[in-house]
């Protein structure tokens, strides 16, 4: 078993694989049932939302999303974050509905309205000051009954978890800080 995977369909999971390397976790880059049965926890990388749904379903991972994520850790940011929501905002991509939260996808606006910015996230009751750089990213709309909100940015959720479920509309996995991948492996 692995303590960690991530879904390497398509997107930046290979800097998420960096992020974890930096805390001594080697993860499995999963394409495969068979691969995501190796793991513990999944996180569900940024990229693109159209393209991961078609790829999610090309590969017949639709329903063993479904499975672990009913009983494991998943944690997705940005597109992560849009395929684990309850409504994507978008009829062309089916979330996997695993959080009760609400979705404006590229809400942020296009590539080049990309920006980086300071905020403080709060994990386990201990703030942290982070740098959260956003592309194309989503925006929550609504946040269902015993959603947690983690971070907030100008006003935003930018950072949830209910239960085992955690996401991000920023990339931390852009940055140096490890701390958000440190905290979800310890969910």
């Amino acid at each position: 078993m692995f303590e960690i995977g991530i879904l390497a369909l398509q997107g930046d999971f290979e800097l998420h694989a960096q992020s974890l390397r930096r805390l001594n976790v080697e993860p499995l880059l999963v394409k495969t049932v068979e691969e995501l049965d190796q793991v513990k926890r999944l996180i569900i990388p940024g990229g693109e939302t159209t393209t991961m749904n078609k790829l999610i379903d090309l590969y017949n991972l639709r329903q063993p999303l479904l499975d672990f994520g009913r009983s494991k850790p998943v944690w997705g940011t940005c597109a992560g974050l849009i395929m684990l929501s309850k409504k994507s905002g978008d009829p062309r991509v089916t979330p996997l509905e695993l959080i009760d939260i609400d979705i404006a996808r590229n809400a942020y606006g296009r590539q080049i309205y990309s920006f980086s910015k300071e905020g403080q996230i709060n994990l386990n009751g201990r703030p942290e000051n982070i740098t959260m750089v956003f592309i194309r990213a989503p925006k929550i709309r609504r946040l269902g009954e015993g959603v947690q909100v983690l971070a907030t940015l100008d006003g935003e959720t930018v950072m949830a978890r209910q239960n085992h479920i955690l996401v991000t509309a920023f990339h931390p996995e852009l940055t140096e800080n490890t701390s958000i991948h440190s905290h979800f492996l310890n969910l």
